[in-house]
């Protein structure tokens, strides 16, 4: 037993999400790790994507990209899909998964069902600069502001 102290009117109770319909979301990666595969042969960049706009705002959706693993295949896909990211997000050579962090591009979302038990899934499918952004050069890196200003990434 362990004392926990907490009352239940204070709270208002989480509710199970359905995945976010399919279509295209301006969206910023919030967070960032890499993974060792299920069995540790490999490893996996796994990346939290945050919906900024819209009517899904603040829904967050992830992907893996599986950077290290026996099957060169899998690993073509990654990094193809990793600078489809960069040339979204105009930083063209991260040092650091970090670099990708809050700043603004379009997400391509599909919906899918789990390969484990058939329900459906949100997998990201595309990657583009939002309307307006720079192209991205070979020597872009994200402004000071875009790397924590005060203005939301979505609007800078």
């Amino acid at each position: 037993m362990a004392a926990i102290n907490f009352n239940a009117n204070d709270v208002e109770p989480t509710v199970g999400f359905e995945p976010v319909p399919a279509g295209k979301y301006l969206a910023v990666i919030t967070a960032s790790e890499k993974k060792p595969t299920k069995n540790g042969a490999g490893e996996y960049l796994q990346l939290e994507f945050e919906i900024v706009e819209g009517p899904c705002k603040g829904r967050r959706i992830w992907e893996r990209l599986t950077l290290k693993h026996t099957n060169d295949v899998t690993v073509q896909i990654a990094r193809g899909a990793l600078a489809a990211i960069c040339r979204a997000t105009g930083v063209m050579k991260p040092k650091d998964s970090s670099e990708l962090h809050n700043v603004p591009l379009v997400i391509t979302v599909a919906v899918s069902n789990r390969e484990d038990n058939g329900d459906p899934t949100n997998a990201v499918k595309g990657y583009a600069r939002r309307a307006g952004a720079p192209a991205p050069t070979p020597t872009r890196q994200p402004s000071p502001a875009a790397a924590g200003g005060s203005a939301p990434p979505w609007k800078r």
